[in-house]
């Protein structure tokens, strides 16, 4: 019995050793690419979710791209595309730019301005979304990064502040 607890000590030790980021993931010239599920109010989403209700349907799919500028920092891009299911919208399309910071080249930090493209330009929801989380590195090329996001309505006239929960899974180049 003390065998396994050890060898399984030694399971989760060697995991978590391993799942921290190495210098060439986050450092300057390399890219990266990110997909998100977003959970809570999807906002200007780039992010990817799927739901179905009273026979009302709806879908986002979208990812983000960056490269860094210097070691731990990059500068991001983001598309979606969705549909909230409602008869007489418009097809929305979302968009994301942002910085994200790696600190401690694990803990990543984000801030972006998002929205969506849809109706009359004074009208269409776009947002300032702080973001921050935890890296965890699977291998050299990949990573899950659970998070939480606050976003602020830059048009609080037609549009509430709100908060999402996110688990991004990335891919380093």
């Amino acid at each position: 019995m003390k065998k396994i607890i050890l060898a399984v000590a030694a399971l989760f030790a060697f995991s978590f050793a391993n799942g921290q980021a190495k210098e060439e993931q986050v450092s300057k010239g390399k890219w990266l690419v990110e997909v998100n599920t977003g959970f809570g109010t999807n906002v200007g989403s780039t992010s990817l979710y799927f739901t179905s209700s009273d026979g009302v349907t709806s879908y986002n799919i979208g990812a983000e791209g960056g490269y860094f500028i210097k070691d731990n920092l990059a500068l991001k891009l983001g598309l979606g595309y969705g549909d909230n299911g409602i008869k007489g919208q418009e097809t929305p399309i979302a968009y994301k730019i942002g910085a994200k910071y790696y600190f401690k080249s694990m803990i990543p930090i984000e801030i972006s301005y998002n929205g969506v493209g849809i109706g009359q330009a004074d009208a269409n929801p776009t947002y300032v979304g702080l973001q921050a989380g935890y890296a965890l590195f699977l291998g050299k090329n990949v990573s899950i990064e659970p998070g939480i996001r606050y976003n602020l309505a830059t048009h609080k006239q037609y549009y509430d502040n709100s908060v999402q929960f996110n688990i991004g899974f990335a891919l380093h180049f």
